[in-house]
């Protein structure tokens, strides 16, 4: 992602308060004055401003996102044909499979939820709708970058590079490579605790004639995706339900 030429510096003072408030699920004027190198006085008007606007609430001294963040990110999901023609594809991966089911697509490099749906036995995972994650390390992100062209993937991995997620993450360029030539093969990704150890989940592709939206999948304990299971069983259910995506988006 290019940087901007002329970067607008109020506007990164905002971008950098909400992140803060983000990450720290809520933080009062002085520890954002603190912790952002920031004058008490420019905090108190900012977070002021995005408190008119709903942007943020304040409970006693603290102050936290509002839900004009959801109203918004719930407003472009419906947006996308993606999303509306995956969700009941997903509906169903869950209820067939008793587990977690995924849906995925890339954004600036990274893999970005849009959706999931936990089956009886689902997994109570991290996964939720904006969440992001490097596609290499998860098999819905293998997914998408086996078919993006080369120039894409090599642009990906310069922008993000191959972190170590867990022991088991594929962070050596050349074996990521012939592991997404072996994706394009079987219409499948593995992920083998790559992203998250005791977890496995198997991730399939969905895409137009001219490029990959993104991935759907399931996801696991290692001790109910194992044999069969992991290797034909799944596989099927996550590729069917990929081609009645693509037909449903091809053929509205």
């Amino acid at each position: 992602m290019s940087e901007a030429k002329y970067p607008v510096r109020t506007t990164e003072t905002t971008l950098s308060i909400i992140e803060e408030l983000r990450t720290s699920d809520g933080s009062g004027v002085t520890e954002l004055s603190d912790t952002l190198g920031l004058a008490k006085s420019a905090v108190h008007n900012h977070l002021n401003t995005l408190r008119q606007h709903g942007y943020v609430i304040k409970d006693d001294d603290e102050y936290r996102l509002g839900l004009k963040f959801l109203e918004i990110g719930g407003f472009l999901r419906h947006q996308m044909t993606l999303f509306k023609t995956a969700e009941p594809q997903v509906d169903w991966l869950a209820e067939e499979t008793d587990e977690l089911a995924n849906l995925l697509m890339e954004e600036n490099g990274k893999g970005v939820y849009l959706y999931r749906a936990k089956g009886k036995e689902g997994l109570d995972y991290d996964t939720y709708a904006g969440k992001r994650k490097y596609l290499h390390a998860t098999s819905l992100g293998k997914a998408i970058l086996a078919h993006m062209n080369d120039d894409r993937v090599e642009a990906v991995i310069d922008q993000h590079g191959l972190p170590q997620v867990t022991d088991s993450t594929i962070s050596d360029e050349n074996e990521l490579y012939a592991e997404l030539a072996e994706i394009r093969d079987r219409g499948v990704a593995f992920d083998d605790e790559e992203a998250t150890p005791g977890v496995r989940c198997v991730a399939a592709p969905v895409q137009t004639e001219e490029e990959v939206l993104g991935s759907i999948s399931i996801s696991a304990p290692v001790n109910r995706m194992r044999g069969d299971r992991f290797r034909e069983a799944v596989p099927d259910k996550v590729r069917r339900a990929a081609n009645v995506i693509e037909l449903n988006i091809k053929y509205p």
